[in-house]
């Protein structure tokens, strides 16, 4: 009867147990316009219905290109950031077991055995015997009746700093695609100008040899002699710094991809590389919640709000219950009393007295979350801006790209007919030497630009969440 008078009453007490002290959570304003920058840098002129939002894009079917999905798939298996970001999620979903496991009571259970044989002078009885005792114990450690919610507050802003951590993983899978694309499209790039300083080095050495044997000959001055040769040393120079850049390229990108990429998989020339498809972006800015590392802030925003519940619960009393049970058997009553039950139920309270650091506690509690607010509000101005940057290039790099290819074909128009003028005796070879400074600028900087496009486009797509899944 005292069993079932006491269940009930935990049932009780269980249903009465629900509420927490926490503050309303609302999700605050957004610190930013509602729509993206406008202006000349802006003018993006994609026509609706080719293009498509990031976030809901995976990005097998963004990077177009079999080379490089296949480097991004080798990131994401052996990155070894991203596993520490994958160990940190399963730490902090240890945790919030460990918190939500306050919630229910703790049952413990013991048992224990006693064996004596005594002489026939000591037994009550004259005679020899064993006397033997056997007990099993269950009960309850001190369990805190969660009246007004202090553990169920404690145990939301784990759940929710749970939540963030694995926020924070995605945003870190998001990091790592963006990253390796771009370190493989450097690659690619920095291979590509490689090439053309070889290809630049064989025909200034050919220049070189030819105004040699015109000067051998009397029909080319020094000073031209040794003009080609500054030509021929500076194309060594670019040579052997590209070669260099090439090798730490590589390095980088082995480090983002946790191990040596094949060179099967790495692209020779930018301009051969498959381009991404096109992103539609929202006019809205409130695309920006939808990231992972906005979305982290907020759920730790979240966690912020329950520890001031937390902190409030502590300021009111404390109830919590020990029980227990037990059962004891023994041969020869004279001794023990054979098959003894007991129960015991001692509930306590604690009351808090006026204590400075409870209230401390609280105000601490509250002024963490302006903190985690201001993150927050400052998480979602970052994510504008990145989005806003990413625009901007992406929006006024074509026009740059179309410009570059207009230099590239005018370069080279002009260093043919600046060396036709050479030949014939018109100009001099200073106006040979310009013209080939030129056009090599102008090769590199076509590259540089092509690497630029491609670019921006990885960056929007990052910068809109996409890559999360």
């Amino acid at each position: 009867m005292i069993r079932k008078t006491l269940f009930c009453g935990v049932v009780a007490v269980l249903l009465c147990a629900g509420c927490t002290m926490a503050p309303e959570y609302s999700r605050p304003e957004a610190p930013v316009p509602e729509q993206w920058p406008q202006g000349p840098a802006y003018d993006r002129g994609t026509a609706p219905g080719e293009t498509q939002a990031a976030a809901d894009l995976p990005w097998r079917r963004f990077f177009t290109d079999p080379r490089l999905q296949a480097v991004i798939a080798a990131a994401l298996e052996n990155n070894r950031d991203l596993r520490l970001a994958a160990l940190n999620v399963e730490r902090a979903r240890a945790y919030y077991r460990i918190q939500r496991a306050d919630l229910l009571p703790k049952v413990n259970a013991s048992g224990s055995g006693y064996q004596e044989h005594l002489p026939a002078d000591l037994a009550s009885k004259g005679q020899s015997m064993t006397v033997e005792q056997y007990g099993v114990n269950l009960g309850l450690n001190v369990w805190e009746i969660d009246f007004f919610g202090r553990i169920r507050s404690l145990e939301q802003a784990a759940l929710e700093e749970y939540l963030a951590t694995e926020e924070a993983a995605r945003a870190a899978r998001i990091l790592l695609i963006a990253e390796t694309a771009n370190g493989w499209l450097t690659l690619a790039a920095d291979r590509e100008k490689l090439q053309l300083a070889q290809s630049t080095l064989e025909t200034q050495q050919a220049a070189y040899q030819l105004i040699r044997r015109r000067y051998d000959v009397g029909l080319a001055q020094e000073l031209d002699l040794r003009r080609a040769q500054t030509q021929v040393d500076a194309a060594r120079v670019d040579l052997a710094r590209l070669t260099q850049v090439v090798a730490q390229d590589q390095n980088a990108l082995a480090l983002l991809v946790g191990a040596p990429v094949a060179p099967r998989l790495w692209a020779d020339q930018i301009s051969q590389v498959e381009q991404p498809v096109d992103l539609a972006v929202e006019t809205s800015s409130e695309v920006l919640l939808r990231r992972p590392d906005v979305l982290a802030a907020e759920r730790r925003l979240k966690a912020a709000n329950a520890n001031i519940g937390a902190a409030r619960a502590a300021l009111f009393p404390r109830i919590s219950l020990t029980t227990g049970f037990g059962t004891a058997s023994a041969e020869l009553s004279d001794l023990f009393a054979a098959g003894q039950d007991t129960w015991n139920f001692a509930p306590r309270i604690v009351m808090p007295i006026f204590d400075p650091r409870t209230w401390a506690a609280l105000d601490i509690t509250k002024v963490e979350r302006e903190i985690i607010l201001t993150q927050y509000e400052k998480a979602i101005q970052t994510a504008f801006r990145e989005v806003a940057d990413a625009l901007a290039r992406q929006d006024t790099v074509g026009r740059q790209l179309e410009a570059q290819r207009s230099l590239v074909e005018a370069s080279s128009e002009a260093h043919r007919l600046s060396e036709a003028r050479y030949t014939k005796g018109i100009n001099s070879y200073l106006s040979v030497l310009e013209a080939q400074r030129s056009l090599y600028a102008a090769r590199q900087g076509l590259i540089t630009v092509r690497l630029a496009d491609l670019a921006a486009r990885v960056n929007l797509y990052a910068a809109l969440g996409g890559g999360a899944s």
